[in-house]
């Protein structure tokens, strides 16, 4: 369950839900399966099988947003369409004009709507109540507004706040390269994605290779920026930080050495321990790394004692 990527904001400055108020907003827009005629379908799902809809440790919560895909591509149709309207043309003597290819194209389109295979994806997202934190575990922006926007239309408001630092992730990575550290608990990985800033947006990449040269140095002083760079985290997690604040290819270091194969452990216990040890890790992590980049603004900064614990 330990999540692979961050997309993260602020809570509301006055969250104020308590948690069996959420579970109980939740379950007003559980995942419902797709009718025949729709080709989507989200809601909310049990954070594990057979569990609730507002797993909760710790103070610490997590849901699941689940969306069901109705797999139908247009060239299927295109092509099933093209079959029948030979047959028709045959049967009525002359050629399928061009509103009967659009009709036809329309019955073909319900039909096998109907009958199409789905496709589920699920996407957790934390909620941190005691920090002030609401990440998704999300690989790109959409993905993760999805959540945000399913999650707004269920409570009939929500609006996290963006991240707002002094320094931009640009020019943060790009001083801590110049100088060969990251102040802190941070330290500087062997991943490095470097653009110009010209017409061109000329990409070099570096993976499992030293950034501490002069190549690199090279680079940024002729202008080039960079876009994504690995980092640790007090030797505990592993990332690499984007250009736009966001956080991929997460890798506790600490949990994946605790190895309990073979252990007689439960499963749910064990769920538990590892989403209560990450939402720690990533709480001490994201302090740290906006701190990195400077206060954070007035609207999202100081966020614990402005707010009420859920």
């Amino acid at each position: 369950m330990l999540f692979k990527n961050l997309v993260f904001h602020r809570l509301p400055a006055k969250w104020e839900m308590s948690a069996a108020e959420l579970e109980g907003q939740l379950a007003g827009r559980t995942l419902q399966p797709c009718g025949p005629f729709d080709m989507s379908s989200k809601g909310w799902l049990p954070v594990t099988q057979g569990g609730r809809l507002l797993h909760t440790v710790n103070q610490q919560h997590l849901i699941a947003l689940g969306t069901d895909d109705k797999l139908l591509p247009g060239s299927i149709i295109k092509q099933v369409a093209q079959e029948r309207s030979e047959i028709q043309a045959q049967e009525q003597g002359f050629p399928v004009g061009r509103k009967q290819m659009r009709d036809l194209r329309m019955r073909v389109a319900d039909e096998l709507r109907a009958r199409a295979l789905t496709r589920r994806r699920v996407t957790r997202a934390w909620i941190d109540p005691l920090a002030g934190w609401f990440a998704v575990d999300a690989s790109s922006v959409p993905r993760a507004e999805l959540v945000i926007e399913t999650l707004s239309d269920t409570l009939g408001s929500f609006a996290p706040v963006g991240i707002e630092t002094a320094r931009s992730p640009q020019a943060a990575m790009a001083s801590w390269l110049l100088g060969g550290e990251v102040p802190g608990r941070f330290s500087i990985d062997d991943e490095l994605e470097l653009q110009s800033a010209d017409k061109v947006k000329a990409i070099i990449k570096y993976t499992r290779h030293p950034l501490d040269g002069k190549e690199i140095r090279a680079h940024l002083t002729a202008g080039k920026y960079p876009t994504r760079l690995g980092l640790t985290w007090n030797d505990r997690v592993s990332f690499v930080l984007t250009d736009k604040l966001q956080v991929k290819r997460l890798d506790f270091l600490e949990m994946s050495k605790d190895d309990t194969e073979g252990d007689d452990v439960d499963p749910a216990e064990q769920f538990d321990i590892d989403f209560a040890v990450m939402a720690g890790e990533l709480a001490a992590l994201l302090k740290d790394l906006t701190a990195l980049m400077g206060q954070e603004s007035v609207e999202t900064g100081d966020w614990a004692t402005r707010s009420k614990v859920a």
